[in-house]
């Protein structure tokens, strides 16, 4: 995932995103270290009290957690993660359902336009 960043949200909320969605999909492996504020900084091409408020967040939710000495890794708790992970999914299909029925469709129809979709896929 890329470091791509909107007006929507504070940076550091969305970095805190990127950073789960790594950890979620494998990139950052559970119980493994994470990439320093410097390394992150750099790489986003923000500042590094950004990525800090980004995993202070991220320390909070228990996603991450900081060693003394050793720096941060991610949590080796699968259910964490798999709590979070179903929490980003449902907010993705909370979206995604208003904007469709901001459109006008129905359940019905949308379900109707996935399996279309995952037909042709």
């Amino acid at each position: 995932m890329s470091w791509t960043f909107t007006d929507e949200r504070p940076i550091w909320s969305q970095i805190s995103d990127i950073v789960t969605t790594r950890i979620i999909n494998g990139e950052y492996s559970l119980g493994g270290q994470i990439p320093s504020v410097r390394a992150l900084s750099e790489e986003a091409g923000v500042n590094p009290n950004t990525i800090q408020k980004a995993m202070v967040e991220l320390e909070r939710t228990k996603i991450i957690e900081t060693r003394r000495t050793s720096g941060r890794f991610v949590t080796s708790d699968v259910e964490i993660i798999n709590k979070r992970r179903e929490s980003l999914a449902l907010e993705k299909i909370e979206r995604f359902m208003s904007a469709m029925k901001y459109i006008g469709y129905t359940n019905e129809e949308i379900v109707m336009l996935i399996n279309k979709w995952e037909q042709e896929k």
